[in-house]
């Protein structure tokens, strides 16, 4: 059977990293016949000069009708580093978002794993060779030692063959050398030094006859004892380790060496943070969590997915833990889906605490070392559970039985910028329908349409209406900001209930969370003369400016420049400060409490890898008294010393023109007020809003979660919004505004001509341009009865047959599919 595929003529469909309309196929010489599999990467070229490493979709014997195949040039995996599920969910990711596949290749899979490239081998000087090489690593090795730097082709020269690829990808994966120009980062194992002690000194009587030799030499016999008790209490020793417990110092310890009584191995580990903590398994559930985990398990007889309403401190991690726990039991893997996985360390941390090394954590904060790391370790099945952001979905599970996903109301969970715009909670429940397991979503403010699924019988519905030990919910207050305004109460931006609640929390040495939904210090810069507000030079908006640089910002593209004093259009120097953000409010509160220690969490507090750990850690351990923040203090944190929450200004969520706004609102609210009062002591919630009887603020208050989704519902069925309408957002971009104009007038035209009146726009939408680029946005309205399959049909030959004329081909056309 293998001879006759050694002479089969098989083709091969592969996906490209690059955004294509259509996968291209080729051709597979005979003898890489038997090592050719669906899930590895394979080297081909595409382009006249261009190589990639491209990943086999499907293996086949029919050639392509349009074009001749080219031959693949390689293949660089013993084993498939992707599922045929993973496959499946691409494919599924593409249709239904309207993107292309190597989209989603390119956000799936870690950039170590990408290798693409085309020109030179480096090696690399520091590294050692310690590991056994074959005889061609090692001549090209030697060559790459004289030389520096090879090209593919020098490689196929120097070892007589044309492919030469695996070898490359063995020696990048021992750390030895590396791709110049486009895979530069990819990824190499660490290597960590190894003690181990010489065949000779195992046996029993030569090690006592070297006890007695080395007596005179104190800290090399140190050494010694040191290394034969850690070995027996760990296997391996690590030479750090060794030097640092013993204390014999790097003279005594390579005399040791010299002697040929220790070897010095280098092996590769693991980047990733081991916990090596006993499971802790024997928690109990309280009868309202019983409950609800019973009744979970019930409505997973019937239902595939089940959202678990719990208010807020209710105990649903500890309800998940339990359902994990049975998963893997089962013999299942668990992914367990947070909205943004740096803000959720206290969860990591208590479900590492259950787990242990059978967990693994997966988010953007990671190198691409890290990443491939946990990706290979979810593919070979070691890791049981996967804790991470929206990417998570993208991994290679094998026995995937429960999806988790926590706060699925979250916005977090849309990918906005690139392509794919995928919504992560939607597409873990088509990856849970795949794998044919389990999806709970949970949230104490269910989105709307989630809601509306469960309410409708699609979903399974379950409710926890009592916090975790009886702990009572927080105590609210609204604060008229214009009333405390005329009465002259407040204190900047403080009303003096707000100043007087944080002045009596810390005298009892308790803590205060403060929200406030914009970052930087002043929203605006304006000239009281004559008007003049600093915009961004690349987009429609006005720059934030921000105290700790000194600069003004823009926050859609980065571009920032040097605050001003005087305006550039009058000359006037009375520049008036608007609005204010996080950076505003931490200054001022300073000012009326200079020896409080008060922290910021936002954005630009925590750009580094560790910057917002050490922030939450600070705070839990009461190192400061006051953490002022934005939407991030609402997501996931639980301290037990939070007595008291204030929201600074409301109404910058209320008034927002969106058609979630209030949805948004009570959640956003909710979520924050949901900090206060957790453990044993009920919290207090300070609301100040210019609107203080807005019914959403209201419904907060009263925790009336099912009259806002009845009043919002009614909203939505009047006005055709979902979840009764499907929306799909065409956005079209030019940087000549007129050609624009022009375009997305025609655009919109020929889609009307199909769809009719559910084709809105163009209209501009609220920020109409950025990035030098001009925008026009065209929204689809499809009902619950039309096919959206139909639609989107449509919609992409509509895109297809508009950029084949010559006039708009330079337009650039994104779509979204549920933008939100």
């Amino acid at each position: 059977m293998l001879e006759f595929r050694e002479r089969e003529t098989l083709f091969v469909e592969v996906v490209l990293p690059l955004s294509l309309a259509k996968n291209y196929t080729y051709r597979v010489p005979f003898d890489l016949n038997d090592q050719i599999a669906v899930g590895k990467r394979v080297v081909v070229q595409f382009g006249k000069n261009k190589i990639y490493t491209a990943l086999v979709k499907n293996i086949g014997k029919i050639a392509p009708e349009h074009y001749e195949a080219k031959y693949i040039i390689d293949v660089v995996d013993e084993h498939p580093v992707v599922t045929a599920i993973q496959l499946q969910l691409w494919e599924w990711i593409t249709g239904y978002y309207l993107c292309n596949e190597g989209d989603v290749m390119a956000a799936a899979l870690p950039t170590g794993l990408k290798l693409a490239s085309e020109t030179i081998i480096v090696w690399k000087e520091e590294a050692m060779p310690e590991l056994p090489l074959t005889e061609k690593e090692s001549i090209l090795i030697n060559a790459l030692s004289h030389q520096k730097r090879l090209t593919v082709e020098d490689v196929s020269s120097l070892l007589g063959q044309k492919r030469v690829y695996p070898i490359i990808n063995s020696l990048m994966g021992k750390g030895l050398v590396y791709i110049a120009e486009e895979v530069i980062e990819k990824y190499r194992p660490l290597f960590k030094s190894f003690v181990s002690l010489s065949p000779f000194y195992q046996d029993e009587e030569n090690l006592r006859q070297l006890f007695d030799i080395l007596e005179r030499a104190p800290k090399q016999l140190n050494a010694l004892i040191t290394f034969i008790k850690l070995s027996r209490q760990q296997g391996l020793v690590p030479k750090h380790q060794l030097l640092e417990e013993s204390d014999c110092g790097q003279a005594a310890f390579k005399t040791l060496q010299d002697k040929e009584i220790f070897t010095v191995v280098k092996r590769p580990v693991s980047r990733l943070k081991e916990n090596d903590d006993d499971f802790i398994l024997n928690f109990e559930l309280s009868p309202a969590q019983q409950r609800a985990k019973e009744q979970v398990e019930a409505e997973f007889e019937q239902k595939d997915v089940v959202l678990l309403h719990g208010i807020t401190a209710s105990g649903k991690t500890q309800i998940y833990i339990k359902l994990i726990e049975k998963a893997i039991e089962e013999g299942g893997q668990v992914l367990f889906l947070l909205p943004e996985i740096a803000l959720t360390t206290q969860i990591v941390q208590r479900i590492q605490r259950y787990f242990g090394d059978a967990i693994g954590v997966y988010h953007s904060k990671f190198n691409n070392n890290e990443r491939v790391e946990i990706w290979n370790k979810v593919l070979n099945g070691k890791y049981r559970v996967v804790l991470g952001a929206r990417s998570a979905v993208f991994l290679p599970f094998k026995e995937l039985k429960l999806i988790v996903v926590d706060e699925e109301h979250e916005q977090s969970y849309k990918q906005q910028e690139p392509s794919p715009r995928y919504q992560a909670r939607d597409v873990a429940v088509y990856l849970a329908h795949l794998h044919q397991a389990k999806t709970i979503l949970g949230s104490a403010t269910p989105s709307i349409e989630s809601y509306y699924n469960a309410l409708n019988n699609k979903y399974g519905l379950v409710k926890i209406t009592e916090r975790f030990g009886g702990v009572s919910l927080p105590l609210h207050q609204v604060v008229s900001i214009s009333e405390e305004t005329k009465k002259k109460k407040m204190v900047s931006y403080f009303s003096s209930a707000l100043v007087d609640e944080i002045a009596l929390v810390m005298e009892q040495k308790e803590q205060v969370i403060l929200f406030q939904n914009r970052r930087g210090y002043a929203t605006i810069l304006i000239c009281a003369t004559c008007g003049y507000a600093p915009k961004c030079v690349n987009c429609d908006v006005s720059l934030t400016y921000h105290k700790t640089s000194g600069k003004l910002h823009c926050h859609y593209c980065g571009y920032h420049q040097s605050s001003i004093n005087i305006c550039p259009a009058c000359g006037s120097v009375h520049i008036e400060q608007k609005g204010f953000g996080t950076e505003r409010v931490e200054e001022e509160l300073k000012l009326i409490f200079p020896d409080v220690n008060i922290a910021r969490l936002d954005v630009d507090s925590t750009r580094t890898k560790n910057g917002l750990q050490q922030i939450i850690s600070d705070f839990q351990e009461k190192k400061t008294d006051i953490l002022i923040g934005t939407q991030m203090v609402a997501k996931g944190l639980d301290f037990d010393n939070v007595t008291l929450i204030g929201v600074i200004n409301a109404d910058t969520l209320l008034n927002y023109p969106d058609f979630r706004a209030f949805e948004r609102s009570y959640q956003l609210l909710a979520q924050v007020a949901g900090r206060a009062g957790r453990r044993d002591k009920q919290g207090k919630v300070i609301i100040q809003a210019y609107d203080d009887s807005h019914r959403i603020i209201k419904q907060v208050i009263e925790n009336q979660y099912q009259e806002m989704y009845n009043e919002e519902l009614a909203e939505r069925r009047q006005f055709h919004y979902p979840p009764f309408t499907r929306l799909i957002f065409v956005n079209i971009r030019h940087k000549d505004q007129d050609l624009l104009n022009i375009a997305s007038q025609k655009f919109a035209a020929a889609l009307r001509g199909q769809l009719g009146h559910r084709v809105l726009g163009p209209e501009q939408p609220m920020v109409s341009r950025i990035r030098n680029y001009y925008i026009k946005q065209v929204i689809i309205k499809s009902d619950k009865d039309t096919s959206i399959q139909k639609v989107k049909s449509v919609l992409k030959n509509t895109i297809t047959e508009f950029l084949t004329e010559k006039d708009y081909r330079s337009v650039n056309i994104q779509v979204d599919v549920d933008p939100y």
